[in-house]
């Protein structure tokens, strides 16, 4: 389907370096999610991938061809935005195919292409409705549609899931995640939610004030983060820092432990604390808990657990699945807690 190669690629906005010395390899067929806080750069650089900015200096390269100057029509890309951008006056339809139409292509080849695009996003209800007459979901099935029709060498996704609700924003990830199944299509996916990152991804590229931290499969970087904010960004709840100080370590600035490697027990343990807050989501219960010896922490316990505010609670880490970080913040010692 379709390479790509980012080679050291830099981008300004008049004095202000927004991307700074990207490089990145993404292979035939890979699901790759640029993750990152707002304003870390990773929606500017799919749109350098995608020609929609000129990049400063390097090289955009895919399927082994640089694109630098090309313009976008011209990439063998189809891009999906957080908006939905279908055109309200025509069907799902004419919307699906208008930029096959533009393209001159066959009307019969339009047909063909709109009929298997729709059945697999499950379409064909709606093709003689206008945008007005859908839901979000299906809105944005649309808008994805339109980038499927188009066979291109690339998919390229910004936050599509961003205007969905809740619920729709899980069938809609599930429906994308089956679609590069059965595509075996290269995707690259920008999200600031780690969530979505995790669960879609076959590799996640973590980028952080224009500069990538780190790339790797999701549970690498949730199992072996190589920094302080790699292991911040990644899981849910966030993992917990303290002071190193505060547990008498000089040599790390910082411990790190996961909230769903706490032990929490009414009776004893290595931190006694104070119930602060607990969220009871059915499945999982998060007890923040202000411990003298960690300051506050969250623990992620499974299924119901009763927590009163108030409550004195003692809080022990895994040992085996802790983080030291040095000055610098990266990992210097995991596990030795």
């Amino acid at each position: 389907m379709g390479s790509l190669t980012i080679r050291d690629v830099r981008k300004s906005f008049g004095m202000t370096e927004v991307l700074k010395g990207i490089g990145l390899e993404v292979n035939d067929g890979e699901f790759v999610v640029f993750v990152g806080p707002s304003g870390c750069g990773k929606s500017t650089l799919l749109r350098v991938i995608a020609g929609l900015e000129d990049l400063t200096s390097g090289d955009v390269l895919i399927d082994g061809r640089s694109v630098v100057g090309v313009p976008p029509a011209r990439r063998g890309i189809a891009m999906v935005f957080q908006t939905y951008a279908l055109y309200p006056h025509l069907t799902v339809r004419d919307n699906m195919g208008l930029g096959l139409r533009q393209a001159g292509t066959p009307a019969a080849e339009v047909e063909k292409r709109i009929a298997v695009g729709s059945a697999m996003l499950g379409l064909e209800p709606y093709l003689n409705r206008r945008p007005a007459e859908l839901s979000g979901g299906q809105r944005q099935r649309v808008a994805i549609g339109r980038a499927v029709v188009r066979s291109p060498k690339l998919f390229l996704f910004d936050e599509p899931l961003s205007n969905l609700d809740a619920a729709l924003r899980v069938n809609t990830r599930l429906e994308i995640a089956q679609l590069h199944r059965r595509l075996q299509a290269t995707m690259i996916y920008v999200t600031h939610d780690q969530v979505e990152a995790m669960t879609l991804a076959d590799r996640i590229v973590v980028i952080n004030q224009g500069r990538i931290e780190q790339v790797g499969a999701p549970m690498d970087l949730y199992n072996s983060p190589a920094n302080e904010f790699v292991a911040g960004f990644i899981g849910s709840p966030k993992m917990n820092f303290i002071d190193a100080a505060r547990l008498g370590d000089d040599n790390a600035r910082t411990v790190g432990v996961r909230p769903e490697h706490l032990r929490l027990d009414r009776a004893t343990g290595d931190w006694k604390g104070t119930v602060v807050h607990a969220e009871h989501l059915g499945a999982d219960t998060n007890v923040y808990i202000d411990t003298e010896k960690a300051g506050l922490l969250t623990a992620r316990i499974f299924g119901v657990y009763e927590a009163a505010p108030g409550a004195i609670l003692y809080a022990t880490p895994d040992r085996g699945k802790t983080y030291r970080f040095g000055k610098d913040g990266s990992v210097i010692a995991p596990g030795t807690l």
